[in-house]
């Protein structure tokens, strides 16, 4: 049985954050909290007008807390709608209070159906494929310190995590600073420069339409996790691998490395990683091993990847880090992963960087 939080406050100032969402403070009777609100659902929330909250996440605790959401702007009733207004019949957040219609790649009226409705190879596209939505920008800046300024990378968010692309902080100053070109939302995930219905026609699109040097895919901000060998969203991975070899792709695996998450499960090489690709992922990836200065380190992930049957079943390679996190620093974009930033875990960053690295020369 699924239980919601909710209350009702008065809307004391608005900022428009870059993503288009909009970062309120509401009286909450005399207590002055931060909610956000998504005007592509619920319409713009003015300062003074009466919002009714979700404040779920925030009274448990979560990690993705620290806000509200509004789910409704009481004192005014407009209707609001992300993506095409006229011609769009698929429906995003089917079957809920919220469901929308968008226009997708594949549908009848999209200008591209009939590019998509025979196609079905990635002809070769080099595809980063990542856990955590911490990953993308090391990702992207790793093929990008490969292919340079004028490379096309596109990024694919599943539905695995926060459905909303405008959640991410980080996307908008991705294309701001040229390291993404475009983004993609598939399943229920919503507001990317293109929507489709599934992974499939997200990376057909990403090669098609968008004419992607590479593609990267992960889920948005917010992964779940329970403890168990499969209770976690983050297993999408291995599906997505063989997706992407499905299609004709070169799949690119990160690795979720640490060497200071307390958490034993995460420790070296993440359980989800052992998982995703030593149980979940059926067809053969590339996955990348960063060069690490730590020796020690580097033969805890050895023998984990050996008794997961990894390093016999896919295809491990080694490559630099740190020519993706160098362009990162030289264009001012700040990264971190559960309160950590590269100082702090150098594998973490270095896997995915090195990641795109690869991927990029493929690309090349």
């Amino acid at each position: 049985m699924i239980f919601l939080h909710s209350t009702e406050g008065v809307v004391l100032s608005v900022r428009k954050l870059a993503s288009g969402v909009e970062e309120l403070e509401v009286d909450l009777g005399g207590r002055v909290e931060c909610a956000l609100n998504y005007p592509e659902l619920t319409g713009p929330a003015p300062v003074g007008c009466r919002v009714e909250l979700n404040t779920t996440a925030v009274d448990l605790g979560l990690g993705s807390g620290g806000y509200h959401f509004v789910m409704a702007v009481l004192s005014r009733r407009e209707t609001a709608s992300f993506g095409d207004k006229s011609t769009g019949h698929i429906m995003k957040l089917r079957y809920t209070p919220y469901q929308a219609r968008c226009l997708a790649v594949e549908e009848e009226a999209s200008p591209y159906h009939d590019l998509l409705r025979d196609a079905d190879s990635l002809d070769g596209l080099p595809v980063v494929v990542a856990e955590l939505h911490s990953m993308l920008a090391p990702a992207a800046a790793g093929a990008r310190a490969v292919l340079g300024p004028e490379a096309r990378i596109v990024y694919i968010m599943t539905d695995a995590a926060a459905l909303p692309l405008a959640f991410s902080r980080t996307v908008p100053e991705l294309k701001e600073k040229g390291l993404l070109k475009s983004t993609i939302t598939s399943g229920q995930a919503f507001g990317g420069d293109l929507e489709a219905v599934n992974i499939f026609t997200a990376l057909l699109a990403a090669k098609w339409i968008l004419k992607a040097d590479v593609a990267i895919v992960a889920m948005g901000p917010g992964i779940v996790g329970t403890g168990t060998r499969f209770g976690f969203s983050g297993v999408e991975q291995g599906q997505i691998v063989d997706a992407v070899n499905c299609l004709g792709g070169r799949p690119v695996a990160v690795l979720r490395l640490s060497a200071a998450d307390p958490r034993p499960r995460h420790n070296g090489v993440s359980h989800h990683s052992l998982t995703a690709l030593g149980r979940v992922a059926q067809t053969r990836t590339t996955i990348v091993l960063p060069r690490l200065e730590d020796a020690s380190f580097q033969e805890l992930v050895g023998r984990q990847l050996t008794r997961a049957g990894i390093a016999s079943r896919h295809h491990l390679v080694t490559a630099p880090g740190e020519p993706g996190l160098n362009l990162l620093e030289k264009l001012g974009i700040k990264v971190h992963s559960m309160g950590r930033c590269p100082a702090d875990d150098p594998p973490f960053f270095l896997a995915a960087a090195a990641a795109g690295w690869v991927a990029g020369q493929l690309a090349s």
